[in-house]
């Protein structure tokens, strides 16, 4: 069944299990902005029932350049939806926060898909 909070309540829970990732993750984020949004809306080409717990939208470390200076925040973008329908409760929702971020944060830091499920955070 379905575990349903208000958009403040997600935005606290989101915020707590950031605050409490270990600071080798978080340190090297310095330019970058987590975003809620109510759902994630799939792209033309992807399977319209594609659920999406969060996304990282920016260049990863490993690939910027010197003139990366100036640019916009990176943004990691987290689904409220996606963890409500997924999730049972307070625990799942926490679990799920926990692995969408370190996951985003992976991508921040340059290491892909493949590795990330290799390293548990898939």
């Amino acid at each position: 069944m379905p575990f349903q909070m208000s958009t403040d309540l997600f935005e606290y829970a989101a915020s707590e299990a950031f605050r409490l990732l270990p600071a080798e993750l978080t340190d090297p984020l310095d330019n970058v902005q987590v975003f809620v949004e109510d759902r994630y809306d799939p792209a033309p080409w992807e399977h319209p029932d594609t659920q999406l717990f969060g996304y990282y939208d920016g260049i990863a470390l490993t690939e910027r350049g010197r003139d990366e200076v100036g640019q916009l925040p990176d943004r990691i973008v987290l689904f409220k939806e996606t963890f409500e329908h997924e999730c049972t409760g307070w625990p799942d929702v926490v679990k799920e926060l926990r692995i969408t971020l370190v996951h985003e944060i992976g991508h921040h830091l340059g290491i892909n898909e493949e590795r990330l499920h290799e390293l548990g955070w898939g």
